[in-house]
This record gives C-alpha cells, sequence and structure tokens, in this order.
C-alpha cells in the first residue's frame, strides 16, 4: 500500500474527546508533549505582507477575499469546526473535530452528520450551537470569495438536527472533512454580533469562539488579540494576547526577531535567510513537510495555450532540476504531479511526463513562428525568484517573456478577468481535494482554473467521492497522468516555507511539525506558549 493511503481518515465515524488542561501542563493533541510551563504571556507574529499579512478586506470569512492566506489569523480567533493535528515530526497528520463533537456519513457518503460539542461559546458569550453553524455555512456559500467550498448541495441540503447539522448532497462527497480546515465554513462566526455590529463593522472586529478575541485590527498591519474567557479547552489559550503583524519579507522579519521585536514568524521561504536562522542559536527553525508543488498554469481556453503543441513547448522549455538546485539549492524536491512527499497520495513521477528538452522547446516554437506570452506570479522574493529563472530559460527557447508580480488581490483579479495567459502559482493541499487543491487548480467550475476538461473532471470528482484510499490513490495518479498527457500544467518544486520562534515560545505547528493545508501549516494559537 502507498504510505500515503495509510494516513487518510475517512471513516463512518469520527470522535474526539478532549482532555482538560491545567495551568501548567497540557498534551498538544498533535503530539507534542508540553513541558511544565506557567500559562501568561504574549507572542507578536509576523506575517509577509504579499500574503498572509494582508488582509485589506477586514477578517470575515464570507467577505475576506484572501481568506485562504489568513488561515492563521482565523484558526486563533475563530478556532474552527475542525482542525490538522499530527505528530512532533509531522507524521501521522490527520484532520480531526474541534467544536465539531464527532461526525458520520450516511447515505453512501450523500450526507453529512455533524454534531456540535455542548457548551462551545462565542467570545461575546453567546453559543455556537447548530443553528449558528447552519447560519454560517448558508452565508457563506452565498459568497463569491475563493475559499467558500463548492458543495453540491441537494435541495434540502442544509438542516438541523437537535445540536447537529446535517449535509446532503446530490452525489457521493466523502472528502468532505479533510476540506473543512482550510474553507470558510470552517471559521464559526457569531450571528448575535454580526447582526449587532452590521457586516462592515464586524469584519474589522470579528467574533468568534477561537481562542482569542480582537481587540483591535488595522487592516493588513496589525492585529491585536487577547485571550477568550469564554474558550471552551479548560486551562488554554495559554498565551494573554497575541498580536499578528505585517512586515516586508524574510530578512526583515529574521532581523526583527533578532531585535526582539517579535517572537514568530510563518511563512520564511528565502534560502539564504533560512541558511542564517538554521545557525542561529537564538531561534527554532520548523521546516514543514512540503505538500503544494509550484505549477505553471496554462490558460488552455484562449490562445496560444487552447493548442497543445504551444502547452508541449512549455514543458519542454521548462527545467525544475535545474531551479531546484540554484534558487533551492537541492533542499526541495521536483514532483510531476500536483501533490508533494508530506501529503497524501503522493507520487513524485508521471510515466510519459514530458521533461526538459531545449532543442525540442526550440523546434516547436519555430513550427508556431515564435511564442509571446505573460508570465504572472505572487509579488514575494521567493516566487519572483522562480518567475525569473523560468523566464530566462524560455526565452533560451526562442519565446517572448514580459514578468508581472502581483499582489494577492491582483491575482484574484486577473483569474476572475480570465485574460491571464500563464501563472506561476502553488497547486496542492495535505488532501489534494481540499483548498487550492487539484480542482482549485483544474476543474472546470474553479475561477483560479485554466483547464474546461469534462474528462478530468470525472476523474476528480471521483476522487473526492469515494471513501477507499487505495481508490483514491488510482485515481489521483490516473488524473496526474492525463494532465501530463495534455500538457495542461507543468509542475515543478514541492516546497514548504519554515517557521522561526525565538528560544521559550514553542506549540504545535510552530515548534514542531504539522503538514501544510495549502501553503503555510496549521499553527495551534491555544497551545502556543512562553517560557
Amino acid at each position: 500500500m502507498h504510505k500515503s493511503m495509510r494516513r487518510s481518515v475517512f471513516a463512518p465515524v469520527a470522535v474526539l474527546a478532549l482532555a482538560a488542561c491545567s495551568d501548567t501542563s497540557a498534551s498538544s493533541g498533535s503530539g507534542l508533549a508540553v513541558a511544565p510551563h506557567t500559562r501568561g504571556g504574549e507572542v507578536t507574529v509576523l506575517e509577509g505582507s504579499s500574503y498572509a499579512g494582508s488582509w485589506p478586506a477586514g477578517l470575515d470569512p464570507a467577505t475576506n477575499t484572501n481568506n485562504s492566506a489568513n488561515i492563521s489569523q482565523y484558526s486563533a480567533i475563530f478556532g474552527g469546526l475542525f482542525t490538522m493535528t499530527a505528530k512532533d515530526d509531522g507524521s501521522d497528520a490527520r484532520v480531526v473535530p474541534n467544536q465539531a463533537e464527532s461526525y458520520q456519513f450516511l447515505d453512501n457518503s450523500r450526507t453529512v452528520k455533524i454534531t456540535i460539542r455542548n457548551g462551545v461559546k462565542f467570545s461575546d458569550g453567546t453559543p455556537l450551537d447548530a443553528e449558528a453553524v447552519a447560519f454560517n455555512f448558508r452565508r457563506d456559500l452565498a459568497t463569491p470569495c475563493s475559499c467558500a467550498p463548492k458543495w453540491p448541495l441537494a435541495s434540502d441540503g442544509i438542516t438541523v438536527q437537535g445540536n447537529s447539522v446535517l449535509l446532503k448532497f446530490n452525489q457521493p462527497y466523502a472528502s468532505i472533512i479533510d476540506e473543512f480546515p482550510n474553507t470558510n465554513v470552517n471559521w464559526i462566526a457569531s450571528p448575535a454580533a454580526l447582526r449587532r455590529l452590521g457586516p462592515d463593522a464586524f469584519k474589522v472586529t470579528p467574533v468568534g469562539a477561537g481562542p482569542f478575541k480582537v481587540f483591535s485590527d488595522k487592516l493588513s498591519s496589525e492585529l491585536v488579540l487577547l485571550r477568550n474567557p469564554f474558550y471552551f479547552k479548560e486551562g488554554l489559550p495559554y498565551l494573554d494576547r497575541l498580536d499578528f503583524k505585517a512586515v516586508d519579507g524574510d530578512q526583515s522579519a529574521y532581523q526583527a526577531l533578532r531585535a526582539g521585536q517579535a517572537q514568530a514568524y510563518e511563512g520564511l521561504t528565502t534560502v539564504p535567510v533560512l541558511d542564517q536562522a538554521q545557525a542561529d542559536p537564538g531561534l527554532t527553525t520548523t521546516v514543514q513537510p512540503p505538500t503544494s508543488p509550484y505549477v505553471v498554469q496554462l490558460n488552455t481556453r484562449t490562445a496560444p495555450f487552447s493548442d497543445q503543441l504551444a502547452r508541449e513547448a512549455i514543458y519542454y522549455a521548462t527545467d525544475f532540476g535545474a531551479i531546484a538546485r540554484g534558487v533551492f539549492t537541492n533542499r526541495y524536491p521536483v514532483s510531476q504531479m500536483f501533490t508533494g512527499p508530506g501529503g497524501l497520495f503522493h507520487h513524485p513521477t508521471v510515466p510519459g511526463y514530458r521533461n526538459f528538452d531545449l532543442a525540442r522547446a526550440r523546434q516547436i516554437i519555430g513550427q508556431l513562428n515564435g511564442l509571446t506570452i505573460k508570465l504572472g506570479t505572487l509579488n514575494t522574493s521567493l516566487a519572483q525568484q522562480v518567475a525569473t529563472a523560468l523566464q530566462s530559460q524560455w526565452r533560451a527557447a526562442g519565446m517572448t517573456v514580459d514578468l508581472q508580480a502581483s499582489q494577492l488581490n491582483g491575482l484574484v483579479q486577473q483569474y476572475n478577468s480570465g485574460t491571464w495567459q500563464v501563472m506561476l502559482q502553488t497547486a496542492g493541499s495535505w488532501d489534494p481535494a481540499a483548498g487550492s487543491g487539484v480542482s482549485f487548480r483544474f476543474s472546470s467550475t474553479s475561477a483560479y482554473s485554466g483547464v474546461a476538461d469534462p474528462h478530468l473532471d470525472d476523474l476528480l470528482y471521483q476522487g473526492k467521492a469515494t471513501t477507499d484510499p487505495a481508490q483514491r490513490d488510482a485515481l489521483y495518479a490516473q488524473a496526474g497522468r492525463y494532465i501530463s498527457e495534455k500538457a495542461y500544467a507543468p509542475f515543478g518544486i514541492a516546497f514548504a516555507p519554515a517557521d522561526l520562534a525565538v528560544k521559550g515560545v514553542y506549540g504545535p505547528g510552530l515548534t514542531t511539525k504539522i503538514p501544510p493545508l495549502t501553503i503555510y501549516s496549521g499553527i495551534l494559537w491555544d497551545q502556543v506558549y512562553r517560557n
């Protein structure tokens, strides 16, 4: 059996029992054995301004267009119906109930029953019950946010039964639980606070049932959180205060940690800075297991990449092995499909994959009488390094290539316009069905896809629908081969950012490994502490 199959968590019933935590010690639930320590203190965590440090539309899960980038802030404010846990080394990763008490698949996976834990309260003291969850589900699904899941709901798809919510689908949907932790339906907002504040004020000072509550919020600058007095886990959170601050890049973040201006940083990707951090005795540097390979997305809906020959030219002109050596100093593997070694159903190679062949690329470009393209990517140092390397390789093959780097909201606008040609993005998740996984980049119905292919849609649907891990593995391997055969998009380095913490700050997902749901790992902020 493929090693990833053993980590799949689909089962008819799953129940998580939370042990009470004292003020001096706890078990993290992720395999982290927490040393005795005193409750209290504060931590300032830095987030890169081009991604996780950007929340210009606020932090309402229903309206924030940067949702997937702000998982860390959401986890602190809202907690989540489900969370991701793992052993300290990143193994045995699984999605488990949190504010939910249990879940159960019914009707051949066409229905899932999610039972809400009794006694959970929002930070305004109102109850997080099944009615509040159903209200959030309906509201979140009605928005165009990229983090809203594409649930195939039946006509009576969301109903309340006691303190449970029943989700009924018009087709089997076995992967839904793995999808929760990085979709907006996981982060339950207080309906009472939303009514009281109104949507404009709520997005600045949202109210959830997570370990912390909002004290102040300067959009895309600084978010100050205080302990939630109504938090349902006894003795948690450990910290009294948690601050998120935007910072301009890895080097600035590293210098701020060394100067004592912050205690943690998420998302380090610059290799020279990573080398510095790993050699620094005052820091704990945790490189997370990679789950999201880079992908060169080609917009096959329009010229020139509606022509498979043009797509093949990109494959043959692309040498990700050279980029792995030159940019990443061979720290991370190259993947030929939409999975990384830290996630489920990973296959590093695909039979028949078109590898780098400069002579063949030049020949095709000659047949096409040239190829002029615009390559877009995220405005981060690493993404621009990789994009610049691709630009150089493609120019060597005879292409004319313009490079455009944008902030996250700018990229969203380009996708929505449908006029983009090539995008360097990541395509992957711990579970390929979840978040910005394979369907996000390749399904016909996704706004962030460059492909419209019914056969591929069917393969991806079957991958979501089945409960059997071996069948899922075979389906995703088949999808990887099909993407390769059609030359829809070459894949690249499977990497994951590192997390930094000053000595004396610890916590699961920060100083231990949790495979990233998308780009960053899910830090369990209620269990982060200072000694």
